[in-house]
């Protein structure tokens, strides 16, 4: 007796296919092509309807808001919120919504060598410090926005630090590389600013670096372009001295245009819902969607949603 199988349709395994390889390849540790973008249309020739990229950086809401890109992601969640607003480098609030935001707890740390004696960033003003400050190689990456938008607020720039004498290094890997971290302890650097602290703060507490904490009347000032700060706790990071108040630089939102048809972006709420088993967030678990489209510490949420997000999160019951 003959087994009868149902023929696949050809352009659904064609895709189906491309998007589960790549999935797989840019799942691997240590591949270097980590970063994916995706265009969707009917079948057939003719332009393509819908891009989504798995983005990272503040590029991403340039092309968002030129309609180049229909849904991004961008971290932290601080730097979409100074967008929607109009602030900080936006010189009008544009057209951006949320569609999600995956929790993720970070802060981005001002560590200094103690020997510096620099007890806050006003002191480095103040001095006329010249700091030899390490930043992320990754010219495009949040973290440099967001550190001028600090430095503003206190009144002096990277630009001032050179010119006061002191060097300004873009150096690879995150703050905790053995590479990164070295500088400091070599002694070829005096700063390292950067996010990702919960690996670097234990190891540049051990170097004697300290952490420069964001002071009253600069935390009001940076509230109002819509930055958080929010302490680094003693409770989690007990080689502290105390809680350090920090930029937060926690929440990687998914977002997209505000003219994007509701319909699409109902449909992607609802296919990140029913995929979100065989995303990685944290081994084991699938992504938390019932917290993903709320305002919460990890996932802060300073934007609107978009309506079409908004109304499958409520037919599902996450609102």
């Amino acid at each position: 007796m003959s087994q009868q199988f149902e023929s696949p349709r050809p352009a659904t395994i064609r895709s189906q296919l491309m998007l589960e390889t790549v999935s797989e390849m840019v799942g691997e540790r240590g591949y270097p092509y980590s970063q994916a973008q995706v265009r969707i249309r009917p079948q057939g020739p003719g332009p393509w309807t819908f891009t989504l990229f798995g983005s990272d950086a503040p590029d991403s809401i340039d092309q968002v808001v030129n309609r180049e890109v229909d849904v991004a992601i961008i971290n932290p969640s601080i730097v979409l919120t100074l967008a929607y607003r109009g602030k900080g480098p936006y010189q009008k609030p544009l057209p951006v919504r949320a569609i999600s935001v995956i929790p993720s707890r970070d802060w981005l740390g001002f560590a200094v060598n103690a020997s510096t004696g620099l007890t806050s960033l006003a002191d480095i003003k103040t001095q006329r410090f010249p700091l030899r400050v390490s930043l992320r190689a990754q010219r495009d990456h949040s973290v440099h926005l967001v550190v001028d938008q600090v430095l503003k607020v206190y009144g002096f720039s990277l630009s001032d630090i050179v010119e006061w004498g002191g060097e300004v290094s873009y150096d690879a890997g995150l703050p905790a590389d053995p590479a990164r971290i070295g500088r400091a302890k070599a002694g070829e650097v005096d700063a390292i600013f950067d996010e990702a602290v919960t690996r670097f703060i234990p190891l540049a507490v051990e170097l004697g670096m300290r952490f420069l904490p964001i002071e009253e009347p600069e935390r009001s000032k940076l509230a109002e372009l819509g930055m958080r700060t929010e302490a680094m706790p003693k409770a989690v990071f007990p080689m502290l001295p105390a809680d350090i108040p920090a930029v937060d630089f926690s929440g990687f939102p998914v977002f997209t245009n505000a003219e994007t048809p509701e319909s699409f972006v109902y449909e992607f709420s609802r296919a990140l819902d029913a995929r979100k088993t065989r995303i990685a967030y944290q081994q084991p678990g699938p992504l938390p969607i019932d917290v993903m489209c709320k305002d919460t510490p990890d996932g802060p949420l300073d934007v609107p949603l978009h309506p079409g997000a908004e109304r499958y999160w409520r037919e599902a019951g996450y609102l």
